[in-house]
């Protein structure tokens, strides 16, 4: 039997706060005041501010110079840039740890494959967010490096973000139809078209993004 160590208070905050923010409960532009949230939340203001302090180091909130805190608002600019960010330190997962992979691994993508569509087919995100993350995390642990699964974390939820408020159906179209085809790629033990693969779902994101953009003339 395996334990989890509990979360602390300001991580379960920040946990909550950083769902209602990636599911929009919380819009973009919206002013952050610790007080009503640690009132909504039944917690101190202390732990708050902490969980507060956290989600500005990840860039989901922005501090303006009059220290007014607001949840950070995604342009197309930032949208293409971060999901440029996330492509570079997630093939580079990918293509280290491809060649680690067993048929463990394997088996784990499958679920986390069938998780991630059958959440999309009952539009809860949540689940989808982490199912659909949790596919690319097995292949990039598989390369042994902590260090950069560290940094895509921190990319991970802002990328998630920007996907919740494309509010577009095509977007998780391409990650649905490129987790099939790696996987397919990977049964087949064609693994550096596997890693070519990874990266074209990158390359297909950003071009809806700009078209997005260009359709909605932002």
């Amino acid at each position: 039997m395996t334990y989890s160590v509990p979360p602390t208070r300001r991580e379960a905050i920040g946990r909550q706060l950083r769902s209602e923010i990636v599911t929009g409960r919380l819009p973009p532009g919206m002013v952050i005041k610790d007080g009503q949230l640690a009132q909504r939340l039944g917690v101190s203001i202390t732990p708050v501010r902490e969980a507060i302090a956290q989600l500005i180091a990840e860039g989901l909130v922005d501090v303006a110079p009059n220290r007014v805190r607001r949840v950070a608002v995604v342009t197309t600019k930032n949208a293409v840039e971060l999901n440029d960010v996330m492509g570079v330190l997630a093939c580079a997962g990918v293509e280290w740890g491809i060649d680690n992979l067993t048929d463990e691994h394997l088996d784990r993508l499958r679920t986390r494959l069938v998780e991630f569509e059958e959440a999309l087919s009952r539009k809860d995100m949540t689940v989808a967010y982490a199912a659909g993350a949790d596919f690319s995390t097995i292949m990039i642990l598989a390369s042994g490096n902590r260090e950069l699964q560290t940094h895509v974390d921190l990319t991970v939820t802002r990328t998630q973000r920007t996907l919740a408020l494309q509010h577009d159906d095509r977007m998780w179209t391409v990650w649905v139809e490129g987790y099939r085809a790696v996987l397919a790629l990977l049964e087949r033990d064609e693994r550096p078209a596997a890693v070519e693969r990874y990266r074209e779902i990158y390359r297909q994101v950003r071009e809806l993004l700009l078209a997005t953009d260009a359709d909605t003339g932002d």
